[in-house]
Order: structure tokens, then C-alpha cells, then sequence
């Protein structure tokens, strides 16, 4: 479980991507053993342990759930930028119906994990739901208006019940044998306030290096 000291997530970026290179390689630990040994994905690996692919670059930033006591993984997320390579625009156009969205202002969500170790579904929970209001905050903070991200149909319900603001970019395809839809999430103060009552969260979980 999650001790309730847990309350913080950190951003990762180019300006401190090197200083905080032990939690980049867990993150990148658990994402090989969710993705590749659990989903089985076909996704590049390095060294036998770490999943890391060509969007893991300087320009990806990561928001990254840590124990506080002894900064293990917990839980992380990718954002990248869509004026950049990434991976709708470049390798699943084909789920969006017209033009896929772009700008500086526009950022794809990927690689959501949270740890294997996680003891229960409950503990996977308040992670993914730290995430949830990480991104939201983050992107208030630095001008993002708008994400967009795959997923598997099958949680399309888990997301509107959760009350993101979202809109279909596309009719779900398969891929790879999975369905696959595009979304855009569409970022909101109102939707911020609705993750914070809904999970229970009275100050800001996103933790900013206000020196970088």
C-alpha cells in the first residue's frame, strides 16, 4: 500500500533530466517489465532491462510518482511534443479522422505505468489518480490547452467516468489486435477541481523545480 505521506509528483525535463537519471532508469525498469514482460508488447529494450524507445529523447518530459522516503518508482507518465516527432502524428495517423492535432500548445500522453509492486488494485489507483492531476496541473502551468493520447477502447468509459475532458479524434481501428481509439483531452481549471474533490487531494500535487 501507500503510505499517505505519498502526495507529490515530479516533472522531469531537459533541465534536469541528468540530475535525476536513477529515477529516469526505474521508470524505465518497470516500463519493461509492464510493457514488454507483462503486455508483451514488441517495443525496443536496452540492456535486457530498460523499455526505452525513439521518443524517449531530451524533449520528452516525464511526470514521475516516487515514494517519498526512499524514491522508488511508483507510477509515471510521457508527455511528448506534437510540433515534434511523436507517436500518434508519426506511427497512428491512421486514428485520427483529418488532421492530427499539433502545436506548441499540444501534447500527447504516453507510456501511463505505474509500478508492478504496487501491493493492489486500490494502491495502482491512487497513483494513476496523482497522475491524473498531475498532468492537469502541469498543463495550467506551463500553457498546454490541449492533450491528445491512444487507448484501448475498453477504458474509454474508465476516463469519462473519471471526468476528463475528452473528445474522440477518430472511429476505434485495430491494431495489432487490440481496438485503438485517438483521443483528445481537452485541459480545464473546472477539471482540475473536479480530480481534486473526486480523489480527495486538498493541495497541489505537482511538485516544480521552481530553479529550473
Amino acid at each position: 500500500m501507500i503510505s499517505g505521506a505519498f502526495n507529490m509528483v515530479q516533472v522531469i525535463d531537459r533541465q534536469n533530466r541528468e540530475r535525476e537519471w536513477a529515477t529516469r532508469l526505474a521508470m524505465h525498469a518497470d516500463r519493461k517489465a509492464v510493457f514488454v514482460d507483462r503486455l508483451k508488447w514488441d517495443v525496443p529494450v536496452v540492456d535486457g532491462r530498460y523499455e526505452v524507445d525513439e521518443f524517449d529523447t531530451e524533449h520528452a518530459i516525464y511526470l514521475v510518482a516516487t515514494t517519498p522516503s526512499t524514491g522508488e518508482h511508483l507510477g509515471s507518465v510521457r508527455l511528448l511534443p506534437t510540433d515534434r516527432r511523436h507517436l500518434l502524428g508519426d506511427l497512428f495517423p491512421m486514428l485520427v479522422e483529418g488532421e492530427v492535432p499539433r502545436g506548441p500548445d499540444v501534447y500527447e500522453i504516453t507510456r501511463l505505468c505505474t509500478s508492478p509492486r504496487l501491493a493492489d488494485w486500490e494502491a495502482h489507483n491512487a497513483v494513476r489518480e496523482r497522475l491524473a492531476t498531475a498532468l492537469i496541473e502541469y498543463a495550467l502551468t506551463v500553457g498546454i490547452s490541449r492533450y491528445t493520447m491512444m487507448t484501448h477502447t475498453a477504458y474509454l468509459s474508465q476516463l469519462l467516468a473519471t471526468g476528463w475532458d475528452v473528445e474522440p479524434l477518430g472511429l476505434p481501428r485495430e491494431v495489432g489486435g487490440q481496438m485503438l481509439g485517438a483521443l483528445q483531452v481537452n485541459v480545464r481549471p473546472e477539471t482540475l477541481a473536479i480530480f481534486r474533490s473526486k480523489f480527495g487531494l486538498a493541495e497541489q500535487v505537482l511538485r516544480l523545480d521552481l530553479a529550473a
